[in-house]
């Protein structure tokens, strides 16, 4: 380490400071924005995904149910009545659904869905109740939404993970960096004192 010999002034020392300084900030910094990228991806994961998937479960039980009312023994009246409940109930469900974030595929399929509904609710007002095909098709529909959910869940951890490994870089190379910028601070600490001039005792037979 020869070259430390070669600093007159504490230059050097104060630009290194400097770099160690402003890397622990920019370390900090992308600690920070990572963590934030991370925390939206989960309050994503947990307010479009798992609540609009709790929604669709809803809606597809209220579809089973009204395919139960339909192949009843029950009479018209009590199966319109029933079945005017049902939806009802599938309508606020779907209200809240398309509520949260939605992807082009799922408006889509959405539009779709609900095209399932006003035909129920066209043959329910023409006293119509053979509505199997109906429900068939809602059944169907409401399977592609509950896919989309689970495919969306997994680019959301996937992306998570993604801004996980990152900081972990990060933060590793920030932690080489900072190592090496404190073992050249310490040379040069050692070369100072060094380049310090050795003042010998004077020899009082000289006098």
């Amino acid at each position: 380490m020869m070259w430390t010999y070669t600093i007159k002034n504490k230059l050097l020392a104060s630009v290194v400071l400097l770099a160690l300084c402003l890397l622990v900030l920019l370390s900090n910094f992308l600690d920070r924005r990572h963590t934030r990228h991370v925390k939206n991806s989960i309050a994503t994961m947990y307010e479009d995904r798992l609540i609009a998937e709790d929604y669709i479960l809803k809606m597809t039980g209220n579809i089973y149910q009204i395919r139960e009312v339909v192949n009843s023994d029950s009479s018209t009246i009590s199966k319109s009545g029933a079945i005017s409940k049902l939806l009802a109930g599938f309508n606020e469900w779907y209200g809240a659904y398309i509520k949260t974030k939605l992807t082009t595929t799922e408006q889509t399929t959405s539009t779709e869905l609900i095209g399932c509904i006003h035909s129920f609710e066209k043959n329910l007002s023409n006293n119509h109740l053979d509505l199997s095909n109906d429900t068939e098709k809602a059944i169907v529909t409401l399977n592609k939404l509950s896919t989309i959910q689970l495919e969306e869940s997994k680019l959301i951890m996937k992306s998570a993970e993604s801004e996980y490994a990152m900081i972990k870089t990060s933060s590793e190379f920030a932690f080489a960096i900072i190592i090496l910028i404190l073992v050249v601070l310490q040379a040069i600490v050692f070369s100072a004192k060094t380049l310090l001039p050795l003042k010998k005792p004077k020899d009082p037979m000289l006098n």
